[in-house]
């Protein structure tokens, strides 16, 4: 994987339970890292669903190994949360593949 490939910066986060001073629970995302990308692929794909045909922004990231990226975490790329559907290593701890579908927006 080459360095000048990797032009994009994107952050990788993950949603942590707190509770709040009355006792309610609460989710927050906390950033646990950024990192240096490449966009492989991206596109919008037309999906038909029980409530009816949706578009969906599918994009894959390629990065460096990062230890511990899960399903549950999303992608932040261009102020837009995007959400991990899959996580493929490349090589032996070379790279990681990151598969991601643009979420409804709640940042």
């Amino acid at each position: 994987m080459r360095a000048g490939q990797l032009d994009r910066v994107i952050t990788i986060q993950r949603s942590s339970a707190t509770v709040d001073d009355y006792g309610t629970p609460a989710n927050a995302w906390t950033d646990i890292g950024t990192v240096r990308a490449q966009i492989v692929q991206q596109s919008t794909e037309e999906f038909i669903r029980g409530f009816g045909a949706s578009d969906e922004t599918a994009i894959v990231f390629r990065i460096r190994w990062l230890a511990g990226v899960q399903l549950g975490d999303r992608v932040i790329y261009q102020n837009a949360a995007h959400n991990l559907k899959e996580v493929e290593e490349i090589g032996r701890r070379r790279g990681l593949e990151l598969r991601c579908v643009a979420s409804g927006g709640d940042q």
